[in-house]
């Protein structure tokens, strides 16, 4: 073969031909990703079993002490050029494994009947052991989890205390693709704990599968620590400055919203008009948000202009497949049963939050620092 040019002289690319090459391009990348997958796949089956069959045979107390510094040289020479066999990885296979084993085992089977059986079959004696070892044999791991990387399955089983909270991160880490970075803050943030958390009226004004789903859209508090501003801000100061970073403020939102507009005038056939201070789209549940901000706590009074502005914009601005648009309140502090009870009667979807600043954070911290000087001194 010598150097030489690719000669395209005789071919007409056409229409058909470009968008049959576009069609080929992305076959190759899919199939790449799925063999990405595949490979993943692989290679955490195997770290499952390792991590299995060390808990299994009790290799620590069988072995000794040096267990894993001697598993771990003896796969390194084995496989020179195969990472992921140090002593701090195995260690991690294994927690890995006991992690979801301990928390799979009481919610797949019935660990009564498998010991029934077991005793059965072998008498009480190896009841325990028996039952173990079927349990061993029977949690694989789940195939979702085969989407993950191996780095980002350490951070949420290392992080997480509940089998739910681990399997939401894991969800959203693959449905958002988020990176690894990126699921350590959301996890540091707590985004487990507080998503979902706004109080709402949406059991009582959406239909069954969309109040829940309507309700995974907000959280509490949203985290605003991206802004800067004085310790006296009033609310057309907050709103300004989000608005400014409204990019922060799309993600502290979460994936799936669309800036609208911001004071959109609302004129009325009498004269009168008025301004919602946020409206956002949300992109998979096909519905509008309309978001009102308040630099103070929470008073009943906002739910009645809030449900106002969620039917003008049900009657203006949703369209055809269109779900019922939701208001959301987002302000300085709440009552929850002056929230419950003002919501109670409200015929919109209507869901309170709060909100967080950093310098109000840090505020507290020195206050803190104080306070354990003041009794230092007094000490």
């Amino acid at each position: 073969m010598e150097p030489a040019f690719v000669v395209r002289d005789g071919m007409l690319a056409d229409k058909e031909y470009v968008e049959w090459l576009a069609d080929l391009k992305r076959r190759f990348l899919y199939s790449q990703a799925k063999a990405a997958v595949r490979v993943n796949t692989a290679m955490l089956g195997y770290y499952w079993s390792l991590g299995r069959d060390i808990t299994q045979i009790q290799a620590e107390s069988k072995w000794g002490s040096g267990f894993f510094n001697q598993l771990s040289l003896d796969l390194r020479s084995e496989f020179p050029d195969a990472t992921g066999f140090s002593v701090t990885n195995l260690k991690y296979m294994k927690r890995w494994y006991d992690f979801y084993y301990e928390k799979f085992k009481d919610r797949q089977w019935s660990v009564d009947e498998i010991g029934h059986q077991a005793g059965d079959q072998f008498g009480d004696t190896n009841r325990q052991r028996v039952v173990d070892e079927i349990l061993h044999e029977k949690i694989n791991m789940p195939e979702l989890f085969g989407h993950l990387p191996w780095g980002q399955h350490i951070e949420i089983f290392t992080r997480c205390n509940s089998l739910e909270e681990a399997l939401y991160y894991i969800n959203k880490a693959i449905g958002e693709n988020w990176s690894r970075p990126y699921l350590e803050n959301q996890i540091k943030a707590g985004l487990f704990q507080v998503h979902g958390a706004a109080i709402t009226n949406f059991d009582t004004t959406l239909p069954v599968p969309q109040s829940q789903l309507a309700k995974e859209i907000l959280k509490d508090p949203y985290h605003f620590e991206f802004l800067s501003l004085e310790e006296r801000y009033s609310e057309h100061d907050l709103e300004e400055a989000l608005v400014a970073n409204v990019t922060q403020f799309l993600l502290e939102l979460g994936k799936g919203f669309s800036y609208v507009g911001r004071q959109m005038e609302l004129q009325m056939p009498g004269g009168q008009t008025f301004f919602p201070d946020l409206v956002f789209y949300h992109i998979p549940q096909h519905r509008y948000v309309i978001i009102e901000l308040k630099a103070v706590k929470y008073v009943p009074e906002f739910a009645g202009k809030l449900n106002f502005y969620v039917t003008a914009a049900d009657k203006l601005l949703r369209g055809e497949g269109d779900n019922p648009s939701v208001g959301l309140i987002i302000c300085k502090s709440t009552d929850k049963t002056v929230v419950e009870w003002s919501l109670q009667d409200i015929q919109k979807p209507l869901g309170v939050a709060t909100y967080q600043l950093q310098e109000v954070v840090d505020r507290t911290v020195a206050e803190l620092e104080q306070r354990k000087k003041q009794k230092e001194d007094e000490g």
